[in-house]
């Protein structure tokens, strides 16, 4: 099993080694971080926990902080190792055009001041360094459950509730939202899948081939892999992590945490308390 590579706050004790290449969006590799993003002038872009659903959510004065980075399709050229599906376009609310990675719209941060300074890394908790290897994300955003009901996550230990409000919660790394079987799972035991293939559909597991990256608001040591039915499953915090079948696989969904009473199948973030043991 592969462990998740230390994910360090300091962002100002890694060298960042520039790529090579003048392609569009480059990779570097970062003491801190590993592998990053940057544009062809090697500076690095970022992701936004608040646009959850793949909507720009930094308008007005953010945007002088967080400037949206977009390159026109056509001559969008890529450094090896990244793939041009992963990448699109929306038009943001001030009728400009972002580009955005796997769903999450691309930003720099203005207080880099040069090629590879990384300054803007969990500023305010939820603007995190552009990276191709996450295996999970943070999105921030209103819970709407699968009733049309709000909800919030939010207490320590976390608990789900009725109300309006931003909660932070677990996405794998396209946004798509993960969730723990909270009724029945214990510390690192899957009690809910089965060889039935439709049973599994309505809760199938997130299945992970090995552990890479975090973002730098979470710990890695939180993170394992478990065996389930043949097939590898991340863990966090010992709850064995769920995709909800109603949400499609659509990022910024979250359906799931009213099924079938909220509390049942939450969604997590630090503040969950640990499984329970056997």
């Amino acid at each position: 099993m592969s462990v998740f590579a230390s994910c360090s706050k300091d962002h100002n004790g890694g060298s960042t080694t520039p790529p090579v290449k003048n392609h569009a969006v480059r990779l570097a590799t970062n003491g801190t971080f590993g592998s990053i993003m940057t544009d062809s002038a090697g500076r690095s872009l970022y992701f936004f926990s608040v646009d959850y659903n793949g909507t720009s959510n930094c308008n007005g004065g953010c945007l002088a902080a967080w400037p949206a980075f977009y390159i026109d399709p056509a001559t969008l050229t890529l450094d090896a190792d990244l793939k041009a599906a992963d990448f699109a376009t929306i038009t943001r609310g001030d009728g400009a055009k972002q580009t955005t990675y796997k769903g999450w719209p691309l930003y720099y941060f203005a207080q880099d001041a040069s090629a590879g300074e990384t300054k803007g890394d969990n500023v305010g908790g939820n603007w995190f360094i552009a990276k191709p290897d996450y295996s999970v994300m943070l999105g921030e955003g209103q819970l709407v459950g699968n009733d049309a009901n709000n909800y919030t996550l939010s207490g320590t230990p976390a608990v789900i509730s009725a109300g309006t409000g931003s909660s932070f919660y677990l996405t794998d790394d396209r946004g798509r939202t993960l969730y723990a079987f909270a009724a029945k799972d214990k510390n690192g035991v899957n009690n809910y899948t089965t060889t039935d293939a439709a049973h599994n559909a309505i809760w199938p597991i997130y299945p992970l081939a090995q552990l890479a990256r975090v973002p730098s608001a979470l710990n890695a040591a939180d993170f394992k892999l478990i065996t389930v039915q043949g097939q590898q499953q991340l863990t966090f915090k010992g709850w064995p992590m769920y995709y909800f079948g109603g949400d499609n696989l659509t990022m910024g969904l979250t359906k799931g945490v009213s099924v079938p009473t909220p509390g049942v199948w939450p969604v997590v973030n630090n503040q969950s308390a640990v499984a329970p043991a056997l």
